[in-house]
């Protein structure tokens, strides 16, 4: 009679704890798909890379322009993450040239889709 209760108890852990696992992973999975925003910048593209250890991402660079300070010119570049391989592609020939990215910002993102929260949708050459 012991033998089947604590059985039975442990079979009820077990599923609480599976339960609240999945629960748990699936609220972590829909804060990191949730858009927290969205938007454009625009500035002079410095680079786009694959890079990473495990997960192989598309990050990129862009300097926003100058920002002046007590010391001096400082600059301001915002870091992004392009999920799509056809869109990284793009940049390639925009490289040293002032784009346009449209962007949506994720609360928080997991380590196979970028190292930034911001995440490149699209991007257009701005004509000088």
């Amino acid at each position: 009679m012991k033998e089947k209760t604590i059985k039975s108890r442990l079979k009820t852990i077990l599923f609480r704890f599976l339960l609240i696992s999945v629960i748990v992973f699936c609220a972590i999975l829909w804060i990191c798909s949730w858009t927290y925003s969205e938007g454009t910048r625009s500035g002079n593209l410095i680079k786009v890379s694959k890079k990473g250890v495990v997960f192989k991402t598309i990050e990129g660079e862009l300097n926003l322009g100058g920002v002046s300070t007590m010391e001096g010119l400082e600059g301001n570049i915002w870091s992004f993450t392009v999920l799509d391989g056809a869109l990284a592609d793009e940049f390639t020939p925009y490289e040293g040239k002032k784009v346009k990215v449209y962007y949506r910002e994720r609360y928080k993102t997991m380590p196979w889709l970028g190292d930034t929260n911001y995440i490149v949708t699209k991007v257009e050459l701005i004509e000088p």
